[in-house]
């Protein structure tokens, strides 16, 4: 259920900044859907590889690099789901921030969700 949930979550998270961020665009809402799973499959294949090759860049970075890792996902998923467009890196660069600070409020809201529901 909390997969599902993150997964809808994750979505309206990608169709906010698409709302805030000019050069971002989601066609609709299950566009959104459809981007957020393909984005999940590019960051657990290449984004894990990738992850992987330029981590002692991301320890000089101090972690930033990741997000250079992250837009250049986003970016990628962008070119493959055809109602998700981002126009230019530095637009992916600006999602790629707000989506990781958009999930890690979202990660946190669900698991304190999930905690109260097991205190009953």
């Amino acid at each position: 259920m909390r997969m599902l949930l993150n997964w809808v979550l994750s979505a309206v998270a990608l169709w906010l900044v698409a709302q805030i961020v000019p050069g971002v665009h989601v066609t609709s809402y299950g566009w959104a859907l459809v981007a957020v799973v393909v984005i999940g499959f590019i960051n657990a294949t290449l984004g894990l590889f990738l992850k992987f090759i330029t981590f002692p860049l991301t320890l000089f970075t101090l972690g930033l690099f990741w997000w250079v890792i992250n837009a250049l996902m986003l970016w990628l998923a962008s070119a493959i789901v055809p109602g998700f467009a981002i126009e230019h890196f530095w637009q992916a660069f600006l999602a790629a921030i707000l989506m990781s600070l958009t999930n890690l409020v979202v990660r946190r809201l669900t698991r304190s969700m999930t905690e109260s529901e097991r205190d009953y």
